[in-house]
């Protein structure tokens, strides 16, 4: 056993003050050290335990009835006391009532409604008037405020000794809030170790403290990384001058595929591609004149000097509703709402696509969708999408390659390495063609990318396994490092 010199250098305030609460040598309970030393009770059970295993005192459990809170007691606890609703129905009823109305208001029990106007009665807060009507005298506030019978069973519930020989005791036990249990308590004496390191202990100035004690880890609140990761993003790009757009969950099909030039006969919009919603199946399409330009855009290429796919354009099918499946939706949504010139624009979209799930495809995904509408150049395109990859992923190495959208043109395919995957693709990208932003009034270029978010935070985070940014593994979220931009 270690050195009792040693032991009472390092014992605490609290430790110390039960020892002093102990020295006479009885069997004192719980509640007689707390009252004795000054501490609550919470302390003492602390000191108890700490001193029981440096073998300075010596612990014997005993039974002894103790009050408790019953049913009815912690009911009236968080909805009110008895008294308390009778008085709120009063109120209602204007100030003024009879027995048998306010009974009924009050919805209490009529043993409850006995108890509770007698109480009411006997503290003033009631009178009787010459036609036996009750009514309030105004002093209900001051009164529960510092209601004893509430502080009893507060009291009660947080563990305290409470004077089991006052009225409102008795009073409480007679209606049934409280009733008295058997309960184990702690029982503590102290020993010849605990009196000589009490000794010690008055002799010591500076208590020791042991740095290499292994002490119990401590998990600070924190956010969850992939969260705190899409945070920072948003952040960083506000802070870059972008506006964010709206992303709905469920848009019409009129924003998914038709305001970009995706023809209604084209495979991507087939149930084995995207998803539909069952109920409701239809939407709202913007102002008519808009769903005309994009109709005459899709059937005969309107003014925009393309020729159009040449066939009926169906405005019910662009009326049904889906989840998202990509977010340039959101930025077709912006534009047919309408766009600054020049503006940044960005959506941090959650996007819902049929596939097979593994380390890099989910059914369920983000996205980082943006566009600039402005008169830059395809170059500038490259350089933006390098940056992202660069600044928000931490990527080291870059490409591009061709790519085919319906529509942009020219497009490009965005990918960079990971340490333990190889090549991934984040997305892709591209200036929108004529035929989707001419029918919309915008005159000049309008860059547009969407970027697998997931990715990118996969290159951040340092995971390889996407389905971990969901993870609800607690040694994960627990134990993951806090990753900045």
């Amino acid at each position: 056993m270690k050195n009792i010199e040693d032991i009472a250098k390092a014992l605490s305030k609290i430790e110390v003050s039960t020892l002093e609460a102990l020295k006479e040598g009885d069997l004192s309970d719980e509640y007689q050290i707390a009252e004795r030393a000054s501490l609550n009770i919470d302390s003492v059970r602390r000191a108890i335990a700490w001193l029981s295993e440096k073998g300075l005192v010596e612990l014997e459990k005993m039974e002894e009835k103790q009050p408790a809170l019953t049913e009815k007691g912690i009911k009236a606890l968080s909805e009110g006391l008895p008294e308390e609703k009778l008085i709120e129905a009063l109120k209602k009823l204007g100030g003024k009532a009879n027995f048998g109305s306010l009974l009924k208001e009050s919805g209490l029990s009529k043993i409850e409604f006995d108890a509770a106007f007698g109480k009411a009665k006997r503290n003033s807060i009631v009178v009787l008037d010459e036609e036996k009507n009750i009514v309030l005298t105004g002093i209900e506030s001051s009164f529960f405020a510092s209601d004893k019978t509430k502080l009893l069973l507060n009291d009660i519930k947080s563990g305290f000794k409470v004077d089991e020989n006052s009225f409102e005791f008795a009073d409480a036990l007679k209606r049934g809030l409280l009733e008295r249990k058997n309960k184990a308590i702690l029982c503590a004496k102290i020993n010849e170790r605990g009196l000589k390191a009490l000794e010690i202990s008055k002799k010591v100035d500076v208590r020791e403290y042991n740095l290499n004690v292994a002490v119990q880890r401590i998990f600070l609140g924190k956010k969850q990384p992939y969260a705190r990761f899409l945070d920072e993003v948003r952040s960083k790009l506000v802070a870059m001058g972008f506006k964010e757009m709206e992303s709905p969950l469920i848009v019409e099909e009129f924003y998914n595929f038709d305001v970009l030039f995706q023809p209604q006969n084209h495979p991507a919009r087939d149930w084995a591609s995207t998803f539909r919603l069952k109920s409701p199946r239809y939407g709202k399409l913007p102002a008519p004149e808009i769903v005309e330009a994009i109709k005459e855009a899709h059937e005969n290429g309107a003014s925009t000097g393309s020729i159009g796919w040449g066939y009926r354009w169906n405005a019910e099918l662009a009326m049904r509703l889906m989840p998202a499946a990509h977010g340039t939706a959101h930025s077709a949504r912006q534009m047919v709402k309408g766009v600054e010139i020049p503006q940044k624009y960005f959506a941090i979209a959650r996007c819902y696509r049929p596939d097979k799930i593994d380390k890099t495809h989910l059914m369920e995904f983000n996205q980082l969708e943006g566009i600039i509408v402005a008169n830059l150049s395809f170059r500038h395109l490259l350089g933006i999408l390098k940056e992202f990859a660069e600044e928000i992923a931490g990527a080291s190495e870059v490409r591009f390659k061709p790519d085919y959208y319906p529509f942009t043109e020219p497009s490009v395919e965005l990918s960079a390495r990971h340490p333990i995957l190889g090549w991934i693709e984040f997305g892709g990208a591209g200036l929108f063609r004529p035929e989707v932003v001419r029918p919309l009034g915008i005159k000049c270029n309008v860059l547009a990318w969407g970027l697998g978010i997931d990715r990118l935070a996969m290159f951040k985070l340092g995971i390889d396994d996407m389905r971990d940014l969901f993870s609800t593994d607690l040694d994960w979220l627990r134990n993951h490092e806090i990753v900045r931009l």
